[in-house]
């Protein structure tokens, strides 16, 4: 009759442990390479929405050489790449229009021609000096203060750059006001 043999207890229990760490060692450098190419597709496909612009709001809307130093204003259509959403852009667009002028002092005033009223677009009248809205009779001394009771309120002026006017640019921050309100609101 042969003796039987006593099993060693570390025998069972050590190859299991090894195997273990083992398997987690591997997938802890798996997911650990495989972090930065599921981080940079991430960032590729969320580009769009991070993106900001670093204009501050601000759009050009012309040169300033194109706007008179005797104080008759320059009319400018703003054009714009649209974004509809984070992936769709539609290039150069237009959006409204300003008028652009020097007052006195040479300072650049610009205004949304936009009337007040009830939105339609004023025209400038060089004879009288002022700012016609075609619809209603609305009009405007050629600095955008009322002449009449229609408008509820002077024209939109809009905020001008005055670090692009020092290298000859005129950039403004184009905004639209609600019509037939006292005080300007922007749209939102």
């Amino acid at each position: 009759m042969t003796e039987p043999v006593p099993a060693t207890p570390s025998t069972t229990s050590e190859p299991s442990r090894r195997s273990f760490l083992y398997r987690a060692f591997t997938a802890a450098i798996a997911g650990f390479v495989g972090l930065f190419p599921a981080v940079s597709g991430l960032l590729f496909f969320l580009d769009p929405l991070r993106r900001s612009s670093a204009t501050g709001g601000f759009i050009k809307v012309g040169q300033l050489d194109a706007v008179p130093d005797d104080g008759t204003p320059a009319r400018f259509t703003v054009v714009v790449d649209r974004k509809e959403d984070a992936w769709t852009t539609y290039l150069n667009v237009a959006i409204g229009a300003v008028y652009v002028r020097k007052d006195e002092k040479k300072n650049v005033i610009a205004f949304n021609v936009t009337c007040p009223h009830l939105g339609c677009a004023v025209d400038y009248m060089p004879g009288p000096k002022t700012y016609l809205c075609p619809c209603h009779d609305s009009s405007f001394k050629i600095d955008g203060t009322r002449l009449n009771q229609t408008p509820p309120r002077d024209l939109d002026t809009l905020e001008v750059d005055k670090e692009k006017l020092k290298i000859g640019e005129v950039w403004v921050k184009y905004q639209d006001f609600r019509t037939g309100e006292e005080h300007k609101v922007v749209k939102t």
